[in-house]
């Protein structure tokens, strides 16, 4: 089969688009002429290119075959042409589809999707930040931006980009402008402190340059270090070991705190704390608290301020950014 063996070699060197067109032709062509070479055997032209579509990508059926010379001479060129052309096309196939899933394994496509959430930086602290994540909105997407070969996880709204959360080029890639947001980790491999908060700062400074607009959240490793960030206008920060340290203490002298925090944190079961909008009626914080309060929230804070109890008369803020702590039915029906 030398002939046969030639015409597949060239095959594979034609281009993808003329592969394609050669490919529709063939198979539209034959369609049509087995209808006229054998109108009693093939009576449709769905007939027609049923019997070419099993001949060129199996061995047949059987239930339909041409029964006259001119047919069976137009079967043995669906043979030797379309059973290689096909042949080549199926294989082309599979690489594209194989290129695409390394090039997604190793990082190197572009994101395009919108309102999506990037982390910049892989860890175990990042892990368990993204199953929150994921918990808490299950159908978000999720970019991961780090310097390792392959993606550490994937899944159908889970991406990676490989690359340094300081390149321009990598941010565009997870296509930042359009994100929904940006959490910043820091880097577990680097032993001093400074030395962590420098490149995190670095890494918010480039993410801020590109996306001044989209909500940018900072590890970092020693709160007094957050000075060094106001001028590029961080969102918001998360201290590391600070807050770990604090805990543990309020731990010591009020025990089982720990549980309360961690079931306000973790997005498990039970009362969660929720973020809600303002409400036109709403023109104290005493307001809001009672109306709250009959829903079945309760009202604990705007912003960072956790002294609600004692600003009920007052006015709340134009920009103010209520916390309530509920179970997900109640916030769903608050916000519905």
């Amino acid at each position: 089969m030398p002939i046969l063996r030639k015409l597949i070699l060239r095959l594979i060197k034609v281009n993808n688009r003329m592969l394609f067109i050669s490919s529709v032709l063939l198979i539209s062509v034959s369609s049509i002429l087995i209808v006229h070479i054998e109108p009693e055997t093939f009576v449709t032209y769905f007939d027609g290119f049923w019997w070419v579509m099993t001949t060129v990508t199996t061995v047949g059926y059987g239930d339909l075959s041409p029964v006259t010379t001119e047919g069976r001479i137009l079967a043995i060129i669906l043979y030797i042409l379309g059973i290689g052309l096909i042949g080549v096309v199926i294989g082309k196939v599979v690489d594209g589809l194989s290129a695409f899933r390394k090039k997604r394994e190793e990082g190197k496509l572009v994101f395009k999707g919108t309102g999506h959430y990037i982390i910049i930086g892989w860890s175990e602290k990042a892990n368990y930040a993204l199953q929150e994540m994921l918990k808490t909105k299950k159908d978000i997407q999720v970019v991961i931006i780090d310097e390792r070969e392959k993606a550490p996880l994937l899944s159908e709204n889970i991406f990676f980009v490989k690359g340094y959360g300081t390149s321009m080029d990598t941010l565009e890639k997870a296509n930042v402008k359009e994100a929904e947001s940006v959490l910043i980790f820091a880097d577990d491999s680097i032993q001093e402190n400074q030395l962590v908060d420098g490149k995190t700062l670095l890494i918010a400074s480039t993410v801020e340059s590109i996306a001044p607009e989209v909500h940018t959240v900072v590890e970092v490793m020693e709160e007094s270090h957050i000075h060094n960030f106001k001028h590029i206008e961080v969102d918001d920060f998360i201290y590391s070991r600070e807050t770990i340290s604090s805990l543990a203490v309020r731990t010591i002298f009020a025990k089982g705190i720990s549980e309360v925090y961690g079931q306000l944190l973790r997005h498990q079961h039970g009362d969660d704390l929720y973020h809600i909008p303002t409400r036109e009626e709403w023109h104290t914080y005493g307001d809001a608290f009672q109306d709250l309060l009959k829903e079945g929230a309760t009202l604990i804070a705007d912003g960072k301020n956790l002294g609600i109890n004692r600003m009920l008369d007052e006015k709340i803020r134009e920009d103010a950014k209520l916390y309530v702590v509920c179970d997900r039915s109640t916030y769903d029906k608050l916000i519905g």
